[in-house]
């Protein structure tokens, strides 16, 4: 089984305006959408749209985390959620007119004994499964949190899939993670330099390599994505030409198809062809791209 974590997901509001947001006035919207937010549950729902099971794993609250947990179902995603006993799941609201405003609420209190119940759940993986750790971590929760849910994993045979940035990243990576996704400007931050060509940037992920990272994939944007594997061997994709309509989501969607073009082919190649593949369709859609979308980038 694949499984995600999210600690801190959203309902994520999407109000469309027909002009520009004026402050301290009664705008009114062109139209309203509600999505289920958080990079663990993206990548779920792309695994989904691939035709391969996950459960969904996190904390949720409240009636918000109600209306979440009902929702993730309703796509047909497995679940089991951690529900806190008090707060509420975050609602973020996100206002695109002539220009974009974004407001992030904080989210739950997340209380140790939560945390220990999810700590309950990573025990009982199996060698064989997979765990995706994405994203950054609520001030509720302790700083090492990502490094705690490896160390569980440490005897076990677990492929772990880390997509996290700066100190978060850099203190897993002694947990030999399966597979890592940095993109350019975060290796930048990591080493604290410019990285002006693609030697520079291999030269940066095999230094992750060296800390213990197994596969290194960085997105590049424009340039394309490149593969730094195990086996020593460096692969490109080319970025996918298509109109650009939505940023957010398409790192959680190249994680979701470079994991279910692995397991499906057993293939490094074939990982970063359907992960690149993904992360482009979903780039030039207005939600997460479906599998056909994905599918048809892929082989266009």
């Amino acid at each position: 089984m694949i499984y995600t974590i999210t600690f801190n997901p959203a309902l994520d509001y999407i109000v469309r305006m027909d002009k520009a947001l004026e402050i301290g006035m009664t705008n009114r919207s062109e139209s309203e959408e509600i999505f289920y937010g958080g990079k663990g549950i993206n990548v779920s729902r792309v695994l989904k749209n691939l035709k391969i099971e996950s459960t969904a794993l996190g904390f949720v609250a409240g009636f918000t985390g109600d209306e979440l947990e009902k929702g993730v179902k309703a796509m047909g995603i497995n679940t089991d959620f951690v529900h806190l006993p008090s707060g509420s799941t975050r609602i973020n609201v996100k206002l695109k007119g002539e220009a974009e405003t974004e407001i992030n609420a904080q989210g739950p209190m997340i209380d140790k004994a939560s945390v220990d119940k999810l700590f309950e759940k990573i025990d009982e993986m199996k060698n064989g499964d997979v765990l995706v750790l994405a994203g950054s971590i609520p001030s509720s929760l302790p700083d090492d949190i990502y490094e705690k849910i490896l160390e569980r994993l440490e005897d076990k045979e677990v492929m772990t899939v880390v997509d996290a940035t700066g100190e978060l990243l850099r203190k897993v990576l002694k947990y030999k993670p399966f597979l890592i996704k940095p993109n350019n400007f975060e290796l930048e931050e990591i080493f604290g330099r410019k990285l002006g060509n693609n030697d520079e940037i291999e030269e940066c992920a095999r230094e992750l390599q060296k800390m213990g990272a197994r596969n290194v994939l960085v997105s590049m944007s424009s340039k394309g994505a490149m593969l730094v594997d195990e086996n020593g061997k460096t692969s490109f994709a080319d970025c996918h030409k298509g109109t650009v309509k939505n940023t957010v989501g398409a790192g959680d969607s190249m994680v979701a198809g470079f994991i279910a073009g692995y397991l499906k082919e057993g293939s490094y190649e074939a990982a970063l062809r359907l992960g690149s593949a993904a992360g482009g369709a979903t780039a030039f859609s207005d939600d997460l791209a479906t599998g056909d979308e994905i599918l048809q980038l892929m082989y266009k």
